[in-house]
């Protein structure tokens, strides 16, 4: 029976939020790309959280930008609230993080996809790889219809074999009653590729009608708003923000729980997968922590123009009962009215440790993996994911260098080391404490860290990174400027320092002294500065921290030149372990199982320890002498 054939490029499988950084990324690039989705109307849905950024993954959406990702632009025109968390804290975990409006969202990355020169939208669902001695071919679609590529890139998210699940009810569905793939499992293990079964949840979504605000502490965004995107002028986004809420479970609420897990399917045995750590049901956290009387639960808006709220926090898979039940213990929310159950969802994920610091698998040539489909949560993270999966597929049809950002560079590199180096047996989530040179990987130098490899990729302008060069050449300049410049110990000065809680002068410093004073910094001493240029507030930021944090930005960068030298030692991934005679055997198990590229990716696999390392290092360097 004939049946429609088709070329493209690249294939992308999924419309997700790694999806679509990895349709665009091929297409900006030239490349004949075509993303398929089970429906059109779910492109960049956002099933669970109404939000963009947080703690650690700011980070990432900033470090997208800076590299020619959409992510943060698409925020930037569609968010309803905007805040940079831990202000309090030191500069290296200040995040930026932005309500959504869902609807708004979407529709906004859906614009940008369809009308993007080289990309085709399809709605249909792929149930088939096609390969052929260890290569892709292209792709089969449940109708029988096939679309033949040179790359391939898997960003299926929480859709594959999924199924919703709340008390006794099971749907086999994908997020918010949405069709699942149930077919392309059972092809990806005929090709030899490992899979797991992960679950994710969210809580209910309710009437904001019924909610007893005057009950919750309202929450403020950012009087001044700070864009996600590099390229977004800030003047253009400042406008009025919607509140969200704060309130508390209590022990009423923790009681029903306690007196209905055994309804829960998360504890009777129904739910096979494994959840994240990292963001629990309210189930776990009751369970987990008996001692805590109380925890948070965030009110937050889905958007302009929907009753809906979000409970953030109370993410459940009990009964819809029980659901009713414990909402109505939160203070404000006695009355409230559900619109959609809070419930479980599981699915079919990779192991992704079968991948190359590339996304690609190492079975099959050609094809690539993104996002919460690699064993990871979050949209933040799936993002970043699709974006270098979709670039290091483009790369590889083009005949260039693969793009493979290290640890030292960038969140993005801790995050898919990760993810191919250690094991995961649960969703994996970004956090700054996994980034061992955060004070160098901040939200706000992204683009200064970056923005020259977007640019090499062929993914930020020229314009684009002329600014970025000129914004860098103001930031040298003016820290020459007041590492130069003195003040005297005059009564102007002394009175400035007197009101700061400040020591007085005996003699004259530079105004780098004394912004290295920890009472005081860069901005505050305009008052004393008279010959202080015109410069954006960006570029003082980044002069501020270069200087009042120099000491700990010296030794982390030594730190990485330790790093970079294990990094430069290359391992051929074709090498038998067995071989070396002095490893331990659990080394050479790991070893043969990971095939690490480098010395340092080596050194990160558990079950590899220093002395395995020390042994390898002189095993490698017999073999050179020998050559």
């Amino acid at each position: 029976m004939p049946c429609l054939e088709e070329n493209y490029d690249i294939v992308v499988v999924g419309a997700g939020h790694a999806g679509c950084e990895a349709a665009l990324a091929c297409a900006r690039l030239g490349l004949n790309t075509i993303v398929f989705t089970v429906s059109i109307d779910s492109i960049a849905l956002m099933p669970c959280n109404p939000n963009i950024g947080g703690s650690s993954k700011g980070h990432l959406v900033r470090e997208l930008d800076a590299l020619g990702g959409e992510m943060g632009k698409n925020i930037d025109k569609t968010f309803i609230q905007s805040k940079m968390l831990n202000e309090s804290k030191g500069p290296a975990v200040h995040s930026l993080r932005a309500q959504a409006d869902k609807q708004s969202y979407s529709r906004e990355m859906r614009i940008t996809l369809e009308n993007t020169d080289h990309l085709t939208v399809r709605q249909a669902e792929v149930s088939e790889i096609l390969t052929e001695d260890g290569e892709i071919r292209g792709v089969k679609t449940s109708s029988g219809a096939i679309y033949y590529a040179s790359a391939v890139v898997l960003a299926t998210g929480t859709y594959l074999r999924a199924r919703c699940i709340y008390g006794d009810v099971s749907n086999p569905t994908g997020p918010n009653g949405l069709q699942a793939a149930n077919y392309l499992t059972d092809s990806l293990k005929v090709n030899g590729i490992e899979m797991f079964r992960f679950k994710t949840g969210t809580p209910a979504r309710v009437d904001k009608r019924s909610i007893d605000f005057s009950k919750m502490e309202e929450q403020f965004g950012d009087e001044k708003i700070v864009p996600f995107s590099f390229s977004t002028d800030p003047d253009s986004i400042q406008k009025e923000q919607v509140s969200c809420w704060l309130t508390y479970t209590n022990e009423k609420t923790h009681q029903i729980i306690r007196e209905n897990l055994d309804r829960s399917p998360l504890f009777s045995g129904v739910i096979e997968g494994t959840g994240p750590r990292y963001c629990p049901s309210i189930e776990d956290k009751v369970v987990k922590f008996p001692e805590k009387e109380r925890h948070q639960v965030f009110i937050e808006p889905e958007g302009l123009y929907t009753n809906e709220m979000y409970l953030s926090g109370m993410s459940s898979s009990l009964p819809e009962d029980v659901q009713y039940q414990m909402y109505r213990t939160v203070k404000g929310l006695e009355n409230v009215k559900i619109v959609r159950n809070a419930y479980a969802i599981e699915y079919d994920c990779i192991n992704s440790r079968q991948l190359k610091p590339t996304l690609e698998f190492k079975a099959v040539k050609g094809l690539f993996s993104g996002g919460q489909f690699n064993g990871s949560s979050g949209y933040e993270e799936a993002a970043v994911q699709g974006f270098m999966a979709g670039v290091n597929a483009a790369m590889k049809l083009l005949g260039r260098d693969a793009v493979v950002l290290d640890r030292s560079q960038a969140y993005i590199g801790v995050l898919i080391d990760d993810l191919v180096t250690k094991e995961n047996h649960e969703p994996y989530r970004m956090m700054t404490s996994r980034a061992e040179y955060r004070l160098l990987l901040r939200q706000d130098n992204a683009d200064l860290r970056l923005s020259r490899i977007g640019h090499e990729i062929g993914l930020v302008s020229d314009e684009t990174f002329k600014k970025i060069q000129e914004k860098e050449y103001a930031i040298e300049e003016e820290i020459r400027r007041v590492e130069k410049t003195t003040v005297g110990a005059n009564q102007r000065v002394q009175n400035f320092l007197e009101r700061h809680g400040s020591t007085e002068l005996k003699t004259g410093v530079t105004l780098a002294e004394l912004i290295r004073r920890p009472e005081l910094n860069y901005f505050m001493l305009a008052e004393i500065d008279d010959d202080r240029p015109r410069i954006s507030r960006d570029v003082a930021e980044q002069v501020d921290i270069s200087i009042k944090y120099e000491g700990y930005l010296k030794r982390q960068k030594q730190q990485v030149v330790q790093f970079k030298k294990l990094e430069s030692k290359k391992l051929d991934v074709d090498f038998d372990y067995n071989v070396v005679g002095s490893l331990r055997k659990e080394a050479v198990q790991k070893l043969n199982l990971y095939k690490p590229v480098s010395i340092g990716q080596a050194s990160r696999i558990s079950g590899v320890s220093p002395a395995d390392i020390s042994v390898l290092l002189v095993y490698l360097e017999q073999m050179r002498r020998n050559k």
